[in-house]
Formats: C-alpha cells, sequence, structure tokens
C-alpha cells in the first residue's frame, strides 16, 4: 500500500506510481484468485512462513513449540501464530508497500526456498472478504521488542502504533479480519475450518480451530498417510486406499506409492477403477510444503497417465503468483518424467507378479497402456501380448490370437473391419480391427514380440482371393444380370462379381475402402472443374482410381434367383437393392445418392410385388 496523498515532485523529477488498491483488489479477485476463499489459505500460509523463519532463528526448539491458532466465531475471523513476527521498521517495509514480501528480508533471504510464498501479495486476498484487516505483530529477533498494531483499510490508507508488551507477551503475529456482510459463506466458523482442513490438513506445524465456543481442534492431528508407520504392508495400502477413496470418491483399484527426495516429494497415484474416455486428464491434488496448492493440477503427470489421479506434497516445486498451479520450469519437467518412471515400473512390477490385477487394470486402461506402448519399447515388450483388440474371434489378446492365426490381417478403419468380419471369420482369416486409436500401429510390431507371426494390411483383393469363384457355366448364366448390375452401379464406381462364400445368409459384400471413396471424389470434383485437354487427362486417371465392388453370394437363395431375372427394369432394382444392403451393414455413413438408391429401389420392388399379386 502507498499513502493516498504523496507529496508532489518538482518538475522533472521521478515520480512514483499511485495504487488504485480498489482496483487491484478487484484485479486480483477475477484474474488472479479463482475464489475469495482463499484469503485464509493466504493467512495460513504468512504463518507457517512466520514458523519456518522462527525455526532458522531457534532450531532447537521441541517440534510443536510453535502452531497455528484459527478463531472464527461469525462476527471476526483471527489467524495467529507463534513465528518470527515484525517489528515496527518490518511493518512500514512490508505490510505498508504493494509487492515486497516479508521473506525478502535480507536475514532470511539465503531460506528463501524455505517459505511458500514468494510473491509478497498474499495479505492484498484479505480484502477479498473484508474492508480492514488489522495486524498485530511482535518480533522474535529483537530482545524485548514491543508489539506493533497496523491496520490496513481498502481505501488504501493504513496507521501503524506501538503497543505496550503486554498486548503481546510473546513473539508472533495475529491477523484480525472483520467480514463484510456479503461474504458471509466463506467466513462462517463452519465454514472456516472446512476450509482450514482443505488447505491445511497435510501442514508440518500443528493447527488448531476454535469457534468460541471452548477448546482448539486440531486441524491436521495425523501427518500425511504416507508418512505414518503401519505394522504390515497390507495395513499400509489398505490405509492408503482409504484416503485415496476420501479424498477422491472412488476406490482405487491400487495405489502407487510416490517418492522423489531429490525434490523431497512424497504422495500417491490412485488407479481409477473404470475406464475413462480418451485425452481426458484428471487433475491432481499438489500440496507444497503441506499447504493444498491445486486440486486441478494436470501438468504434474504426462499425457497418457489419465489412468491415475495423483496426491503429492513437494518441497521443491515452485508455484505461480496465484498459488493455484505450478511454473512450468526444468524442476517440474523433470519431475514429469520421473513420476512417469514410478507408473512405468508399477505396470511392469504387476506384469510380472500380479497376472490377476494386470487383467483388470487392462480391462478398464488399455487405451492409456496402448498408447505408451506406442513410445515405450519396454511397455511393449511386456504387453503387447496381453492388450485386448476387436478381431474376428471377438475380443481377444493378441497372444491368444497369434496362437491360431500365424498371419494377422489387420484393417485401417473401424468400416473396413465391420464390412469384412463376418465373411473373414467364415473363410477362416484371421483380421484385427486396426481403426481404434492405436491399435493398427500396435498389431504391425506383434512380430517384435512373437516372431513366428506375421501381419499385414488387408486390402478388397486380399479377402476377394479367398472367396471361392463359381463354376463357369454359373457365370455364363449370370453374364446379363451381371452386366446389368454394372451398369446400375456405375454411378457409384462399382463393379459387381459372383462368388462363394460364407455364412450363406449373407446375400452379397461390399468391399471399398474409405481412401478409395476419397479418391474417386477427388477425381470427380478435379474432372468437374477442368476442361479439354486436362479434363481428358483426368478422366483418365479417374478410370484407374479404386472401385468398390459388389460381390454377390451364389450360396444365398436370394441371389441365385436374382440373377435369374429376365426383366431389365427388375433385375437392375434388384442390384440397387443388394447394393444398398450390403451398404447398410457396412455401417459406413451414406452418401445422399445412396440414401436416394435405397429408398427408390425398396418402392419399386414393393410396387413390383404389388401389379404380381394384382
Amino acid at each position: 500500500m502507498t499513502l493516498p496523498h504523496p507529496p508532489v515532485s518538482p518538475a522533472g523529477a521521478d515520480r512514483t506510481f499511485q495504487v488504485d488498491l480498489r482496483g487491484l483488489v478487484d484485479l486480483l479477485s477475477h484474474h488472479l484468485y479463482s475464489s475469495p476463499r482463499v484469503y485464509l489459505r493466504e493467512l495460513l500460509q504468512n504463518a507457517v512462513d512466520a514458523l519456518t523463519a522462527r525455526h532458522s532463528l531457534e532450531p532447537d526448539a521441541p517440534a510443536g513449540a510453535f502452531g497455528i491458532r484459527l478463531y472464527a466465531d461469525g462476527s471476526v475471523v483471527r489467524v495467529e501464530d507463534d513465528g518470527v513476527g515484525l517489528t515496527e521498521a518490518d511493518v512500514h517495509t512490508f505490510l505498508a508497500t504493494i509487492g515486497r514480501s516479508s521473506k525478502r528480508a535480507d536475514k532470511i533471504a539465503e531460506q528463501r526456498a524455505d517459505f511458500i510464498g514468494q510473491f509478497g501479495i498474499g495479505l492484498l486476498s484479505c480484502f477479498l472478504v473484508a474492508d480492514e484487516i488489522h495486524v498485530v505483530s511482535r518480533s522474535a529477533r529483537t530482545p524485548d521488542a514491543p508489539a506493533v498494531e497496523w491496520r490496513g483499510r481498502g481505501d488504501g490508507s493504513y496507521s501503524v502504533r506501538t503497543l505496550p508488551a503486554t498486548a503481546r507477551p510473546r513473539p508472533g503475529t495475529t491477523v484480525t479480519l472483520t467480514p463484510r456482510a456479503d461474504t458471509d459463506e466463506w467466513t462462517r466458523p463452519g465454514q472456516v475450518r472446512t476450509l482450514a482442513r482443505h488447505f491445511g490438513s497435510l501442514l508440518r506445524h500443528p493447527v488448531t480451530f476454535d469457534d468460541g465456543r471452548g477448546g482448539g481442534v486440531p486441524v491436521n492431528p495425523e501427518p500425511a498417510p504416507w508418512a505414518r508407520a503401519y505394522p504390515t504392508p497390507g495395513a499400509r495400502s489398505r490405509a492408503l486406499a482409504a484416503y485415496g477413496e476420501e479424498v477422491f470418491g472412488f476406490t482405487p483399484l491400487d495405489t502407487i506409492d510416490l517418492d522423489l527426495p531429490a525434490v523431497g516429494l512424497k504422495g500417491i497415484a490412485c488407479i481409477l477403477p473404470e475406464a475413462v474416455p480418451a485425452g481426458r486428464r484428471h487433475g491432481h491434488r499438489v500440496h507444497v510444503k503441506g499447504m493444498l496448492l491445486s486440486e486441478q493440477a494436470e501438468e504434474i503427470l504426462p499425457e497418457w497417465a489419465f489412468f491415475v489421479r495423483c496426491v503429492l506434497d513437494a518441497e521443491s516445486l515452485r508455484p505461480t503468483a496465484s498459488r493455484e498451479s505450478l511454473y512450468e520450469d526444468d524442476t517440474l519437467a523433470a519431475v514429469r518424467d520421473a513420476l512417469a518412471d514410478r507408473l512405468r515400473a508399477w505396470i511392469a512390477r504387476t506384469a510380472a507378479s500380479d497376472p490377476d490385477l494386470l487383467g483388470r487394470f487392462l480391462q478398464a486402461h488399455h487405451l492409456a497402456v496402448k498408447s505408451l506402448a506406442v513410445h515405450d519399447d519396454e511397455i511393449l515388450r511386456m504387453l503387447l501380448p496381453w492388450l485386448p483388440f476387436e478381431t474376428t474371434d471377438g475380443h481377444a489378446t493378441l497372444d491368444e490370437f497369434a496362437r491360431t492365426h500365424r498371419t494377422v490381417l489387420v484393417t485401417s478403419s473401424v468400416e473396413e473391419f465391420r464390412q469384412v468380419a463376418a465373411i473373414a471369420a467364415a473363410a477362416g482369416l484371421g483380421v484385427v480391427n486396426g481403426g481404434y486409436t492405436y491399435d493398427r500401429e500396435l498389431v504391425h510390431r506383434l512380430p517384435e514380440i512373437r516372431p513366428e507371426v506375421s501381419v499385414a494390411d488387408l486390402d478388397p483383393a486380399t479377402l476377394t482371393a479367398h472367396l471361392d469363384p463359381v463354376d463357369r457355366e454359373t457365370e455364363l448364366a449370370a453374364s446379363a444380370y451381371l452386366a446389368l448390375a454394372r451398369d446400375a452401379l456405375a454411378v457409384f464406381d462399382c463393379d459387381v462379381a459372383l462368388r462363394t462364400f460364407q455364412p450363406a445368409s449373407a446375400p452379397a459384400l461390399l468391399l471399398d475402402s474409405r481412401e478409395a471413396r476419397h479418391e474417386r471424389t477427388r477425381s470427380q470434383l478435379a474432372r468437374e472443374q477442368q476442361g479439354g485437354v486436362w479434363g481428358d487427362i483426368l478422366g483418365h486417371l479417374r478410370q484407374e482410381a479404386p472401385r468398390a465392388q459388389l460381390i454377390l453370394n451364389q450360396l444365398n437363395p436370394l441371389v441365385r434367383t436374382a440373377v435369374t431375372i429376365d426383366e431389365p427394369e427388375l433385375a437392375r432394382t434388384s442390384a440397387e437393392a443388394l447394393y444398398g444392403q450390403a451398404a447398410l451393414l457396412s455401417r459406413r455413413p451414406l452418401r445422399p445418392a445412396e440414401s436416394s438408391l435405397i429408398n427408390r429401389s425398396f418402392l419399386d420392388l414393393l410396387a413390383h410385388a404389388l401389379r404380381k399379386d394384382s
């Protein structure tokens, strides 16, 4: 804060920026802090940092000798600590200047990394809930130091006075707020206690709360669950799982201990028991030196690790100015890589020692593991045989599938798999759906793990080669019908052939890849936009573009009847109907012309049947 009316500087002299404190507080509330509730976190943080400085002055003081006491009775909110305190000079220097932090004092600059706050603006957050901040402090650095009172007001003014020693018998600081009426939801006794527990449950210093009805209730009665002693590994595992359920609201599939001594990081990762949508990242609960920093810290883990949620407490991670997220620097990048290694190690250990847990994990999170296996050879070698895929034998692992299919064919899209799955299965072909994210790339790497298995892309020619040709007499008898069918379907660049294949219940198979359709569409548009010589050249190229294939099944009774039709219009209509039915079975999006064809052919066949009956 600055004086509201500073003296006028001589002409040409440097001038000092003036600060509209109300405007600054409004800026903080709308753009720096996520909610007025952070006022209590900032007060707790200042108290913790003051205690840290006090311990540096008195390193031999017993643990728990210094603490923090909260009081809220509905009319005031008070935070008192046994920290290092402030002298009158400190008050003028640090509480009356915006952006100046008491943690920048020369005597404790070398311990700056020991403090949570680094920016010196936290006290302003109190103006989000109160119009006046009342501070009484007594320094522990100066023997027999008097108590000092500072009152800061929202209009930018402040006052300082020295109080008798009896006003603060012991070193430390007391901050008192008189809440505004419109901030009652953040300053009620129950809410203050809840916020204190929320932000300070893992603080190392004892924190108590008093609502004015007598006695102080511990806010953080126990150390972090990973820091406690347990009689057995099983008891520890159950306690960590119970803590994860308390924090996140789900029972973890398993918990992973996280411990990075180099940055003073400890915590747990909880394995989600159910799958999450691909790419959806959960936030993680991150504490810095015991103080809750964020519940939505996505940046602490790599993107592929969306199957876990973490609770962490770190010493060396840097908070941003709002202290609600982490500063992206080399330390955070190194921590992210190290935590990723811990998750990989858990997967490897589980794969080697607990097949049942691995199965449940992969059932829920195979997509996350697939995304990791694409880029991690170790995970690929360990888990690729166990990952589930959609195949012509149903959902199966590649290890199971490779036992019965030494040649594995893989489609490039879900649509292509659906087109050929039933026919390929009946023909004894082993086909894997490669249309899902990562699947095609992973299947092609199967020979690295199973050298006896070969993998190839499935194309229409491969499948057609496995369909049995009809005898010459049948082919000749159906030639007239096939010619009419080809002419009727020429508008779709579709050839028509007659084969035999199982199952006999399938009248037709439409083989048409997405790439072929795109190429035909591109060629068609180019030809329509060009004329003359270029139009002729492009027209020739269009003839060379891949064509769709409608394979009619001679084993199907309906097809055997259709190929004998000698009425040209009825033959054309039946061919269009067979094409439409095969297109529907492929479950790919229909083009407008195809939808129109299906409707027209149905109505034409219905009209023909009605005429015949009459």
